[in-house]
């Protein structure tokens, strides 16, 4: 058995996605932007986040692939790489599912700076699995100390642009805190 990622292991990850993508279309969620049209950054912190193709928050998505990996070799070790990026790929495909629930939705919208919140377009959450398979990529070849950095400098660069991050993202849809949700609406 090899132990890197093989034609099998693509074709699985890319089922999973395309798998994600008929449930969130079936669930009502938009293709692309309502807005009408597909920008490949959008870089303001407003209605349009979420919606195309990268955004502030892709970097969080290339973040859970450096966290996915490392928890698949913790985890997982005697499993070949292919098999462990499947697994991250169906991981990060239920959370872009349940992420655009109304349920999560709806959280966002009241524990975070996220208040008009409408949840991802389609395309945002494809591009978004894929920022995770590009970051678990990235760790498995790079060396643990250039991963750590890369995650720190990309949670301190989006602190510093839009003073959010996955940290942040994640302790506010736990446990809200009133002062950072003031501090990050600025």
């Amino acid at each position: 058995m090899t132990m890197g990622i093989n034609r099998r292991h693509w074709m699985a990850a890319i089922f999973v996605v395309g798998t994600a993508a008929t449930i969130l279309l079936s669930m009502g969620r938009p293709p692309i932007c309502t807005c009408g049209y597909v920008e490949l950054w959008h870089g303001a912190v407003d209605s349009g986040n979420s919606q195309h193709i990268f955004d502030w928050y892709s970097p969080s998505h290339l973040i859970h692939g450096f966290l996915f990996y490392g928890a698949g070799w913790l985890l997982l070790r005697s499993r070949a790489t292919g098999e462990r990026l499947v697994i991250a790929t169906l991981v990060e495909a239920m959370w872009e599912i349940a992420e655009n629930s109304p349920f999560i939705i709806d959280r966002y919208r009241t524990a975070t700076m996220a208040l008009g919140y409408t949840g991802d377009s389609v395309l945002n959450s494809m591009s978004d699995i894929s920022c995770m398979m590009l970051g678990f990529l990235l760790a498995s070849r790079l060396p643990l100390r250039i991963s750590i950095l890369l995650c720190v400098a990309l949670e301190l660069l989006t602190l510093a642009v839009i003073r959010d991050n996955l940290t942040l993202n994640v302790l506010m849809l736990l446990w809200p805190v009133e002062a950072i949700k003031v501090w990050q609406g600025g």
